[in-house]
């Protein structure tokens, strides 16, 4: 008698990720990113325009959090590649996120607060010093959740094509989280505009101490819907793909040509890998300060009611989800160079709008719209082209994603550091001098930033990405 027909899983190909578990992965860094939003919004124009701090020590409470987050994005990432951090019956990276999820949601209320225990005589060093540690536990949080979750796209799906789809559902609930922030602020600031309508409308126009309320309800809001969606996460995605059973047509041995480990310090030598990590950094660079000085640019260049801060933004990411959608067959036709190019001349085009036109108008929203379409599609790609560096090595792939985050944090970092000790006005909240100054810093980390980007993605074109094979022992 024959052997028979081989079975039908027999050397196939994974099944696909169900929709409900690829949707359930999808939400679980939804608290993040509705945090992530009101951070780089709304957290120098809160602690500035409204808590009426200097300009330098808003910026140096936000280099605070993004070195604490990028000193911990390594460390987590390597920590969540060994398989003994576990918590219950989770696996190392979900007992990472579950970590993250729990910092997060304790220490965030309290940034958006005002100082407990301050008052009008109270230093600025002292209120600084308060926020300090509130600050870096949520960047600690923040970090354990994000690289936690980016390291399980490689080990949930292997196939190229489903990496850019779960990449681009991760990313299409980010803009629903921002959404989400965006809408909530609108709303909360129509509404305390109907109470205070009066003999002087105007009062309640522009930002200030009255405005203190609202974004603390605005935090509580948000960790309360995005506890909600972490439990959906933890509750409907397992880590890990469930692997065949072996069969009578099964292998006994494996084969003898079978990839040698990838470990973190063979990825440190790895020319691919600092490729992807620079282009990575700039599309971070791009997409985190031109969120953080849109609403420095409405508001004071621009000279627009304070409702344009939750309008503008909340335009942007609905084209972004939007775009969000098309990720995945433009990949197919163009490749992922072409993409990130396409998103690049998109976002050049906002830069040279900007440049050229000291008033906008209603035109303003069609930048916007413009902007939000390049940001989605770079940040899509280069998460996917991440995820194409790790291919199978997902057992060092939270390392990797650990040291793309900590590049991109402390470079943001320095960055709005760098920007606000060239903020113009010394004493007043903004003078003549922070019309033109926010107006080219908009065109400067789009712009600038934007052709950095484009000599990252030369490189890549130029060398493509190739890991080369590590022998056990050899030597590189």
């Amino acid at each position: 008698m024959g052997p028979g027909p081989p079975a039908a899983g027999a050397g196939a190909p994974p099944p696909p990720l169900p929709l409900a578990a690829r949707l359930s992965y999808a939400v679980g860094h939804f608290l993040n990113d509705l945090c992530a939003s009101m951070w780089f919004t709304y957290l120098l124009l809160y602690l500035h325009s409204v808590r009426a701090y200097s300009s330098r020590g808003a910026g140096l409470l936000l280099l605070l959090g993004q070195v604490a987050d990028g000193l911990c994005t390594p460390l987590v990432g390597y920590e969540a590649d060994r398989a003994a951090g576990r918590c219950g019956g989770c696996g190392p990276r979900k007992s990472w996120h579950l970590v993250g999820t729990f910092c997060v949601l304790l220490s965030f209320p309290f940034i958006f607060s005002p100082c407990l225990g301050c008052g009008e005589t109270t230093p600025e060093w002292v209120a600084l010093f308060y926020y300090g540690p509130f600050i870096v536990i949520f960047q600690f949080g923040w970090a354990a959740t994000q690289i936690a979750h980016l390291s399980l796209i490689p080990e949930l799906v292997t196939n190229d094509h489903e990496k850019v789809e779960l990449t681009a559902l991760r990313y299409a609930f980010t803009v629903v989280a921002n959404i989400t922030v965006y809408g909530t602020a609108w709303l909360m600031f129509h509404l305390q505009a109907s109470a205070h309508a009066g003999p002087m409308p105007d009062v309640s126009d522009q930002l200030g101490v009255q405005d203190v309320p609202v974004f603390r309800n605005l935090s509580l809001l948000v960790v309360g819907v995005g506890a909600v969606f972490s439990l959906l996460f933890h509750l409907g995605t397992r880590e890990g793909r469930q692997v065949e059973e072996p069969d009578e047509h099964s292998p006994l041995l494996a084969p003898a040509t079978a990839r040698p480990l990838l470990l973190w310090k063979h990825w440190l030598r790895e020319p691919a890998f600092y490729q992807v990590g620079l282009l990575y950094m700039s599309t971070r660079l791009i997409v985190n300060l031109s969120q953080t000085y849109m609403a420095m640019y409405l508001t004071y260049s621009l000279s627009l009611p304070k409702k344009f801060i939750a309008t503008i933004p909340l335009v942007m990411y609905l084209s972004g989800f939007f775009s969000s959608f098309l990720m995945k067959p433009v990949n197919k036709w163009i490749g992922r160079n072409m993409t990130y190019f396409v998103g690049l001349l998109v976002i050049l085009a906002f830069a040279a709008w900007v440049a050229l036109a000291e008033e906008m108008g209603v035109a303003v929203y069609a930048a916007a719209v413009l902007l939000g379409t390049g940001c989605a599609t770079i940040l899509v790609t280069s998460l996917a082209m991440t995820a194409d560096l790790i291919g199978p090595h997902t057992h060092s792939g939270a390392f990797v994603y650990g040291a793309m985050s900590f590049s991109d944090k402390v470079a943001n970092g320095l960055a709005v550091m760098v920007i606000q000790s060239l903020y113009p006005c010394a004493s007043e909240l903004c003078c003549k001098a922070c019309v033109g100054f926010y107006h080219w810093v908009m065109v400067a980390v789009t712009g600038g930033v934007g052709m950095a980007a484009t000599l990252s993605l030369c490189s890549l074109l130029i060398w493509p990405l190739h890991l080369r094979s590590w022998a056990p022992g050899a030597q590189p």
